[in-house]
């Protein structure tokens, strides 16, 4: 399992914690705290995903990589 993968889902605990707890009190500050915690968590653990996917198929994420980056190119945006 990806370090990224384990920090994100512990960082997205703290986050539905925090939420909660922000809620209990009626604190808007903390509770934002706590969805900003959440979507950062989420963030990481995607990351996470995504590169135990690109060790584990490292061929297939290149010919991805490589299409999106034709199909940039071909629209020509910048």
């Amino acid at each position: 399992m990806d370090e990224n993968r384990v920090t994100g889902a512990a960082r997205e605990g703290l986050g539905r914690a925090q939420e909660a707890a922000g809620a209990i009190t009626g604190n808007a500050e903390y509770r934002a705290r706590g969805m900003y915690n959440q979507g950062a968590g989420s963030a990481e653990n995607m990351v996470g995903q995504m590169c135990e996917s690109v060790r584990e198929q490292p061929l297939t994420s290149l010919a991805i990589a490589a299409g999106i980056g034709y199909i940039l190119g071909r629209l020509r945006i910048l």
